[in-house]
């Protein structure tokens, strides 16, 4: 009995231990990291406390006599963050089925959705504006396809993974009744991730409207295309009236989204 009682505290000790161990080689890396990037040159970060408090200075009191040029560019912000999320959702439903290992039709299938929601994903959505802007020219449409596809590789991902956490008692009662595939989808799994994928869809389209602001910068239009304007012309304190107006629609976003969200749970 003894020898079973030391025995399950060896295991609990060298569980502990290793545990220890693996949070001490994260810490490392942390600090490593942080060493590199500069995060602990004090004299620098002190430094540059000055220029940071005179720029804030610069950007006092925010400027709105330029507000009413501001509204379309906004609502193009708007229109594209909703476009864009519409578009990846449109997508991302048949691609999070082909991905999910108890969906796809054929492994090689799972492979290759899997394959292009990694390359979406791994794009950084500046780059496809800026690719996008190339190719179609300046405005909101670089933007809604640049958020669209790089949003499938996330929505496409998210929808994927919830697909494979499904319960599977109604899918094999679907098919033990003689269901199609296709209805095996429609009635044994869509039900049971319906909500979540309302979720994330939601929570991207916050995503999205951030993002479209950094859009703007590339040439994509919206609101972000006056900001750096004015940045690039050093007015500041338009700056500071812009990044307001942002933050206002970024809070009413996020609302409106939680209600939303509470509103068809």
């Amino acid at each position: 009995m003894n020898s079973t009682y030391n025995a399950i505290l060896a295991r609990q000790r060298q569980g502990q231990t290793k545990s220890i161990l693996q949070v001490m080689a994260i810490l490392v890396v942390i600090a490593a990291c942080s060493y590199y990037t500069g995060l602990f040159d004090m004299a620098r970060l002190s430094a540059a406390i000055p220029d940071l408090f005179g720029l804030i200075g610069d950007m006092l009191p925010p400027d709105f006599s330029e507000a009413k040029t501001w509204i379309k560019p906004l609502l193009d912000t708007v229109a594209m963050s909703i476009a864009g999320t519409a578009l990846a959702v449109t997508f991302s439903l048949p691609l999070g089925f082909l991905a999910a290992h108890n969906s796809t039709p054929h492994p090689l299938i799972y492979q290759m959705a899997r394959g292009l929601l990694n390359v979406l994903r791994s794009i950084p959505e500046l780059i496809l504006g800026i690719i996008f802007v190339a190719a179609v020219g300046f405005g909101a449409l670089p933007g809604v396809l640049a958020l669209g596809l790089h949003s499938i590789g996330m929505i496409g991902k998210f929808f994927a993974e919830a697909i494979e956490h499904v319960d599977k008692a109604p899918i094999e009662a679907a098919r033990a009744a003689g269901a199609t595939p296709l209805q095996v989808v429609v009635h044994g799994i869509l039900p049971q991730v319906l909500p979540q994928m309302l979720d994330v869809s939601l929570y991207r389209w916050e995503y999205n409207f951030r993002a479209s602001t950094v859009m703007g910068m590339v040439g994509a239009g919206g609101i972000g295309f006056e900001l750096m304007s004015s940045l690039r012309i050093m007015q500041y304190r338009d700056v500071s009236a812009i990044l307001l107006i942002i933050f206002v629609m970024v809070t009413l976003a996020d609302g409106f989204s939680a209600y939303l969200r509470k509103r068809f749970k």
